[in-house]
């Protein structure tokens, strides 16, 4: 009997496996797909000669995180690779915003849409430099983040007090605004934001577009050497080596709860697999509290909350083989990884509000990865493994194009939609369309039939807003990883902080395993010891 089952053998199962490992605990991880990485996968899938990586690509928040740098997974063989630009966000008149790791490079990119905007990206830089380390450990610890907040509050004060707080709350296109006499920073920050389901006037987008692109500028936006799937490999093996099991093809189906905790878990085949501590569950808070545990054991608010869980929007991707290089009429786009297309701040609102009232958009906001660029191992020489995702509503009402599209996302509805975006990739680099050598078009359907997680597409855990963070998320007063059931632990993106590979759902889970049978064992040897007390005995 295992001390611990995990429910999934996503990044955060894995992270969660492999602290429980190191503290000496047995563990099997349980995935229901045939092979492990959850959203964090690859694939040769488009051509045999290209590799593809089926979901997540880019891992800005990986390389910041303290949680995976405390795995050492470059002992596994875990090798990071950057493009020589992190991001581009080129415009139809030839000017095109670059985020680079240079932070003279950026500067000087924004200087050329307005003047001082470089110093003013510098002074932001400048915020991130005395409140970075603190943000991070903050956002990395489970909520609330006392000695982390503590720390980061001393910090804050003196970098701008009540001042910055309301900055960081500031919708992005108010925060670049504020910032920025011209488009540059306000595109570089916007399109961070809708990174997440952020738009560019929801409260809150101007922090989160500000953190990721000071995660840009710092540690870049980098790539598992290889594919995706190699930073699972390396949590496999590493898990591997310390006695942990991993099973794929074996989907969980319940919780088992007796005696008022988690006791196991049982499968589709209708194994029982017992768990002697814990029950950690890398699924979707829908999942577990609407699935996986009975609705007899959690109170009655929690399933009431559950009906107003929000997802995410949903995902469209597409993959491409490609003969050549992207033909960028901006050709500071050429060596980016990450390129976003939209026009200006007004498209990506204009693409926002027609997600908002639950239509497929017309110019759909793409984020393209050239992932050739980013590591030259994923094609042959002189061609370009690329891959583009846009949102799409959840619930689709209507079609703000031509094509009448449902949601359905049946064959035709998923050429049609695929369409769409090369012909945004078009209005940027005309004559992309005559290089796709192969493509592949994953729907949110298919994402979703690929890991159940991704529901409907859905591909951050739930909404990043801000009504469903923090101790809100993913309900409210569940900001930490402890569940109603005694024993089980909600350890994936529905758990704060939220999306993003950086292992801290997994990581908070574990840790909040760990402290409960410490802090168990210490309360069943006090009573031994009150017991023997009070029969006479000597108490030491």
């Amino acid at each position: 009997m295992p001390d611990a089952v995990v429910i999934g053998a996503g990044p955060n199962g894995l992270v969660a496996a492999n602290l429980l490992a190191d503290a000496g605990w047995s563990v099997e991880v349980l995935e229901a797909q045939e092979q492990p990485g959850g959203a964090v996968r690859h694939d040769r899938g488009v051509d045999p000669e290209f590799t593809s990586d089926l979901f997540s690509s880019f891992y800005p928040l990986a390389a910041a995180s303290p949680v995976l740098a405390g795995l050492r997974l470059e002992r596994e063989g875990l090798i990071w690779s950057h493009a020589p630009k992190v991001l581009a966000h080129p415009m139809r008149d030839g000017r095109c915003a670059v985020l680079s790791r240079d932070l003279e490079e950026t500067a000087t990119s924004l200087e050329a849409f307005a003047a001082g905007d470089g110093e003013a990206w510098k002074e932001l830089c400048e915020v991130w430099e005395t409140l970075g380390s603190g943000i991070l450990d903050a956002l990395f610890t489970p909520f609330p983040p006392l000695r982390a907040g503590a720390r980061l509050m001393l910090h804050a004060r003196a970098a701008g007090g009540l001042r910055l707080a309301r900055t960081m709350l500031l919708p992005v296109r108010r925060l670049g605004q504020e910032e920025f006499r011209g488009e540059g920073g306000r595109l570089l920050l916007a399109g961070n934001a809708l990174h997440a389901d952020l738009a560019p006037e929801a409260a809150g987008s101007g922090g989160f577009g500000w953190l990721m692109s000071m995660l840009g500028q710092t540690y870049g936006f980098p790539v598992p050497a290889g594919g995706s799937g190699a930073l699972t490999s390396a949590l496999v093996r590493r898990l591997v080596r310390r006695g942990g099991i991993v099973r794929c093809g074996e989907q969980v189906t319940e919780v088992v709860i007796h005696g008022g905790r988690a006791v196991g878990v049982r499968t589709r085949d209708g194994e029982a697999v017992p768990a002697r501590r814990a029950v950690l569950a890398d699924v979707s808070a829908p999942t577990l509290y609407g699935s996986l545990v009975a609705e007899a054991h959690l109170p009655g608010h929690l399933l009431g909350d559950l009906k107003r869980f929000q997802w995410d929007f949903a995902t469209f991707k597409v993959d491409w083989a490609l003969n050549g290089p992207v033909p960028w009429t901006c050709p500071e786009a050429t060596q980016a990884g990450t390129v976003h297309l939209a026009e200006g701040v007004d498209g990506l609102t204009r693409f926002a509000a027609q997600i908002a009232m639950g239509l497929v958009p017309d110019e759909p906001f793409a984020l393209f990865g050239q992932m050739t660029t980013a590591d030259p191992r994923r094609s042959p020489l002189g061609t370009e493994s690329a891959w583009a995702y846009t949102h799409v509503p959840q619930r689709v009402r209507g079609d703000a194009g031509d094509a009448g599209l449902t949601g359905t996302w049946d064959i035709r509805e998923q050429e049609a939609m695929a369409n769409r975006v090369e012909a945004q990739v078009e209005r940027y680099a005309p004559g992309f369309r005559d290089l796709v050598k192969a493509r592949r078009v994953l729907a949110p359907t298919t994402l979703e039939s690929l890991d159940a997680n991704l529901r409907g597409g859905a591909i951050n855990g739930g909404t990043t807003a801000l009504h469903q963070q923090l101790a809100l998320r993913p309900l409210p007063g569940t900001g930490r990883p402890e569940t109603p059931v005694p024993g089980l632990y909600l350890a994936s993106a529905s758990a704060h902080p939220g999306g993003g590979v950086h292992g801290a759902p997994g990581a908070n889970a574990a840790r909040a395993a760990l402290r409960r049978r410490r802090t168990g064992a210490l309360s069943h040897l006090q009573s031994r010891l009150t017991h023997r007390d009070r029969r006479g005995r000597h108490t030491p």
